[in-house]
């Protein structure tokens, strides 16, 4: 796992609460004032921002939400498996990658308040990928819930959320 540890390495990421690592990349210089934005928001929000992050097949992203949508872009590695309740508790699950024969998306965005969480989908492997949010993300539109909320919620996907949630 060398590969891994020089990612990390010259990429200059570090931990994410959700599991993984990433660095912000971009911070857009330009905000939307608060009044602009939807009662969601509880303060100004940059434009845009995007990071690296990076997964590996040792660990998770574990479930969460943001308030906006987040576009993902893979770069490296093996597909990351992306799965999204909605709402309403509709499972979704999709492969982002670059090899196309394999119905894998070199793309994707997650609707804001959209739970989701990933993971690689190859074993001894990790995923590199982009996520870009917008309006900017901030963590005080960050939410990863206790597991039980989550089983609460959406009890007809236990396994899934017991997997992918921390104790």
């Amino acid at each position: 796992m060398n590969e891994i540890t020089d990612i990390i390495s010259k990429l200059d990421l570090i931990p994410h609460p959700e599991g993984g690592y990433y660095r912000e990349t971009y911070r857009s210089e330009g905000s939307i004032p608060m009044d602009a934005l939807s009662e969601k928001y509880m303060g100004d929000r940059n434009y845009a921002t995007a990071i690296y992050y990076l997964i590996t097949s040792q660990n998770f992203s574990a479930f969460h939400k943001i308030t906006q949508d987040e576009t993902w872009h893979f770069y490296d590695g093996a597909a990351m498996r992306l799965h999204i309740i909605s709402p309403q508790g509709e499972y979704t699950e999709l492969l982002i990658g670059n090899n196309l024969n394999r119905d894998e998306v070199p793309q994707f965005t997650v609707p804001g308040g959209y739970w989701f969480a990933s993971e690689v989908s190859q074993p001894n492997s990790y995923s590199l990928m982009g996520c870009t949010v917008a309006p900017g993300f901030s963590f005080e539109d960050f939410i990863m819930p206790e597991r039980e909320e989550l089983l609460t919620l959406f009890p007809q996907h236990k396994q899934l959320i017991i997997k992918l949630t921390h104790g």
